[in-house]
């Protein structure tokens, strides 16, 4: 089998399973108890927090473990935009974001919040000029995700953190559930960022959003004071164990294993561009780890069907819109043609696939788009 979907989710570390059942078995008691069995789970709680804080350079009090990108979007959204609506009503963020916060921005409109849905370039990128014209006196955050989950296309958040620095009530979320592990990201610069556990071969239903000192947020969940009173709920302590070490060892692998990723998706994207029948989507200066191409005049469920039977499995658009409509919302924001932006496939990689599979998936789609057009006449 070759897996070539690993922005939709990655296969775990089978030592994050065993970190995974260790914690289940040993530290089954709750963190919020006050015996010395509910203590011991705290206290694994918060050396956890404290190793993630090291890894991502940030403080462990900057630290909310959530249940996934889903939640930590939500939250930074709409935490910011209850509790900080008296500053202002008005929200910026852009046409390419995942669900998770395009959804968010939609709710808050139905509240009285006005949102300024920039728009995009060919490549999917987002001009920091425009930026800079959609920020107004009652502006109170702006939200743009690092690395496209469709495309693959890194934002200038650098520039946009420089320019939302010069409004003092103005905070900057960003969305890094693609970017973690596969793009460097100074979280210094910014006031949120979600990341999310099974996208670095940790476990689903668990997540994290860093939020800077002194940013307050409206919970979403009400309760218990755990993660700081920002969330509710007796922790997922195992989860949140194995997403630090799937964290360390993405951080590993970034570190020894960057160039093999990079020589890779050249490799794809090189003999991909070769087919005649496609044209690429992503540009050159992607991450390293998401090619997004369009074979226009084939359907793209037909051509992921045809490779699944050969035991390759790549994706259409963002698995969390991909059941939905034909055409990609991304993909049509960049301007292209309906025929363009509802043929587009989307191979995503991660450090441990092989040139061996590249190869052979390339040969395999070669075959693949021949027969189609043979059967196609």
């Amino acid at each position: 089998m070759i897996y070539f979907d690993n922005s939709a989710t990655t296969k775990p570390y089978p030592e994050v399973l065993k970190s995974f059942q260790q914690v289940s078995e040993r530290y089954y008691g709750n963190p919020s108890s006050i015996h010395a069995f509910g203590s011991e789970a705290e206290r694994l709680l918060q050396q956890s927090k404290k190793q993630a804080a090291q890894l991502l350079g940030i403080q462990s009090d900057e630290i909310v473990f959530t249940s996934g990108g889903t939640e930590g979007n939500n939250l930074a959204v709409k935490g910011i935009a209850l509790q900080h609506q008296n500053r202002g009503k008005h929200i910026i963020t852009t046409s390419i974001e995942h669900p998770s916060v395009l959804e968010a921005c939609r709710s808050l409109e139905s509240l009285g919040f006005e949102v300024t849905y920039l728009s995009v370039n060919e490549h999917g990128r987002v001009s920091v000029e425009e930026v800079q014209e959609a920020i107004r006196e009652d502006t109170i955050l702006i939200s743009v995700m690092h690395v496209n989950n469709e495309l693959g296309t890194i934002q200038p958040i650098e520039e946009i953190a420089t320019l939302a620095r010069q409004y003092p009530k103005l905070y900057f979320h960003v969305d890094h559930v693609q970017g973690l592990g596969k793009t460097d990201l100074d979280l210094s610069l910014i006031d949120l960022c979600t990341m999310s556990s099974h996208k670095i071969h940790g476990l689903k239903g668990t997540g994290l959003l860093y939020v800077k000192r002194n940013t307050s947020l409206f919970p979403l969940l009400h309760g218990g004071s755990q993660e700081a009173s920002y969330r509710a709920g007796t922790e997922n302590l195992p989860g949140i164990v194995a997403m630090v070490k799937a964290l360390r060892m993405t951080k590993e692998s970034q570190k020894h294993k960057r160039k093999h990723l990079k020589e890779l998706h050249h490799y794809l994207r090189e003999k991909i561009s070769e087919i005649d029948e496609v044209v690429m989507n992503t540009p050159s200066d992607s991450a390293p780890h998401i090619l997004n191409f369009s074979v226009p005049g084939y359907k793209p469920e037909v051509v992921i069907h045809a490779l699944g039977e050969e035991g390759i499995y790549i994706s259409t658009k963002s698995a969390c819109s991909s059941k939905h409509a034909d055409e990609s919302a991304v993909l049509n924001a960049c301007g292209h043609s309906r025929e363009r932006s509802s043929a587009g496939l989307r191979v995503s990689i991660t450090y441990d696939n092989t040139m061996e599979e590249g190869a052979r998936f390339i040969h395999v789609l070669r075959n693949v788009l021949t027969e189609l057009k043979e059967v196609m006449g």
